[in-house]
């Protein structure tokens, strides 16, 4: 049998020949590659590895790039779990196709920030010449082109990529095509290609219907059209109606690895959480925000008005003054509200003004020195952000700020600025998605997301691959608070950090669990109720729907 180089020497020398016909050529070649593909007698196996002497991948990652390319075709929906390393299982994807000789164009669209890393790892670990889009030129000047969404689904750029034809498309972070309406879905649905990949740990995340837009760009009908989908697979948005016959269709596009399954020998998390005790005035503050929201809310059901506003600073109260004052101030200009409902919102923010001290910004400063380490500060907010950055830096504690709004460039800086220069990494949820910090394995959660979700997905960029430390994460908790709840429903009930999440069959979306636990909270007429509703909710979470329980292991 011929090697693949031996191969390519052929095809050149063949293609030198101008004694054949012109009118048989295309025939003799389509026949001499189709001899070539008989005389192959180990196509089941990777022979990209052959020319990775370098990179040495986990059992998994084999698998599952032999699984795409010969039984779902090159088009399917990576979806393994935080950690586990997708990035390398879509490289020994492209890699192969290429040495078969199946791909020699291919596109990489990813979120801007990640541009420079998907190039740097193409090229490092892979050997692929890979490289990031600049201009409107680049579509058609090289061969493999890794850009960003963003750039790709604007003019003059959309009219550009639309124009190629691509071997290989991935997608990186996927689950921004949940919406067929977006540009982002649309795009990648005009693009011409042969392959597909997605790549998400999260596939689902307020809805099945999403389920199916990410499907239907793979492979058009497999799971039915729209009606018929509902009609056969979904019992409520966040329930599917037969977990057994999805779990079925979706094996034929799907490949899912877990951390239970994989044989990753991960370093251990040891989980801690940080009860504080509120000052009187911030006490007093926390109190009077509450009863404020908690009379709003009722008024807001009755009217059948939106709630959003209202989560949204019951969470902020919990996580700094100054991230309430901001939201204060928006709610005070709503022109539906009454003169009462205003001034009461004034004097809040008066109150939130004069708070003197910050029990939780102390605590990060006194943990902070004594950790001595590099530390990634998370926290849902800007406002709490830039206060939490003036604050360290008025302690003499190096630190800098990551988050979403910043161009590619300014997130690169900030990244290799907290690897060679800064203590502190403070990160919003843009910290949470696709860098890898695995030079870090210190977390502290400032305040909780209230999607378990974001959770796993913060910890994943220090404990994933790569990570040869013990991990610690240090969530802050204020007695008394909704956030002594949320530490209690995520860390006893749920046990977050090692729970099967975001399995296609346990459906929890961020917007529904928000408003549960909203009405929870809102609702419950004290502490025992409120244990007993979030209970609940652990145990609709942590069992499937098809009987059986998840698995969950916690240190710490």
């Amino acid at each position: 049998m011929y090697t693949y180089h031996e191969q390519d020497d052929l095809r050149r020398q063949l293609a030198e020949r101008n004694d054949v016909p012109a009118g048989r050529w295309s025939l003799f070649v389509l026949a001499y590659e189709a001899e070539l593909r008989s005389l192959c007698s180990a196509c089941d196996e990777l022979s990209c590895l052959a020319v990775l002497p370098s990179l040495v991948p986990f059992a998994h990652q084999v698998q599952t790039a032999r699984r795409v390319i010969n039984e779902l075709h090159g088009r399917a929906l990576l979806a393994d779990e935080v950690g586990l390393g997708k990035t390398i299982e879509a490289g020994l994807i492209l890699k192969e196709y290429m040495v078969r000789g199946l791909v020699k164009k291919a596109l990489i669209l990813v979120p801007a920030s990640l541009v420079l890393q998907w190039t740097r790892e193409l090229n490092e670990k892979f050997g692929i010449s890979a490289f990031a889009q600049r201009n409107e030129w680049s579509w058609s000047t090289y061969d493999v082109l890794v850009a960003s969404m963003d750039t790709t689904k604007r003019e003059p750029h959309r009219t550009a990529v639309l124009s190629e034809q691509y071997d290989l498309v991935i997608v990186d972070e996927a689950h921004k095509l949940k919406n067929s309406k977006t540009r982002n879905w649309q795009i990648v649905n005009q693009l011409r290609k042969k392959y597909l990949l997605l790549v998400t740990a999260t596939p689902v995340q307020n809805d099945m219907k999403e389920l199916f837009t990410l499907i239907n760009l793979l492979r058009p009908g497999q799971l039915g059209n729209a009606t018929t989908f509902a009609s056969d697979h979904v019992k409520t948005k966040r329930s599917p109606k037969n977990p057994v016959a999805l779990r079925s269709a979706l094996a034929q596009v799907m490949v899912r690895n877990r951390r239970y399954q994989s044989d990753v020998d991960f370093t251990e998390r040891i989980v801690q959480p940080i009860s504080l005790q509120l000052s009187g005035p911030e006490s007093q503050l926390y109190e009077s925000v509450t009863r404020f929201i908690k009379d709003e809310y009722v008024r807001r059901k009755e009217k059948h008005r939106s709630i959003l506003a209202l989560i949204t600073l019951q969470r902020e109260i919990c996580s700094s003054s100054y991230a309430a004052m901001g939201t204060l101030e928006t709610m005070m200009k709503d022109k539906r509200l009454s003169t009462e409902e205003i001034i009461r919102l004034r004097e809040l923010y008066h109150q939130a003004e004069a708070v003197p001290s910050y029990t939780k910004v102390n605590k990060v400063i006194d943990l902070v020195s004594e950790i001595d380490d590099k530390v990634i500060l998370f926290t849902e907010y800007r406002a709490t952000q830039d206060f939490l950055l003036y604050m360290l830096q008025q302690s003499g504690i190096k630190a800098v700020l990551y988050r979403g709004g910043y161009k590619r460039g300014k997130k690169d800086w900030m990244k290799d600025l907290f690897e060679h220069k800064a203590q502190v990494l403070i990160a919003t949820e843009a910290g949470g998605e696709g860098i890898n910090l695995q030079f870090c394995n210190q977390v502290i959660n400032f305040d909780l997301p209230w999607n378990p979700m974001r959770i796993e997905q913060r910890i994943g960029r220090v404990h994933r691959l790569g990570q040869t430390r013990p991990v610690y994460i240090r969530n802050f908790a204020t007695a008394g608070t909704i956030e002594e709840h949320m530490v209690t429903l995520l860390q006893d009930k749920i046990r977050m950090f090692e729970l099967v999440i975001g399995e296609l069959d346990v459906i929890l979306g961020p917007r529904a669990f928000e408003q549960d636990l909203m009405a929870t909270f809102m609702e419950s007429e004290d502490a025992l109720e409120v244990r007993a509703r979030l209970s609940a909710i652990a145990r609709r979470v942590t069992v499937r729907p098809d009987g059986t329980a998840g698995t969950h292991v916690i240190h710490g």
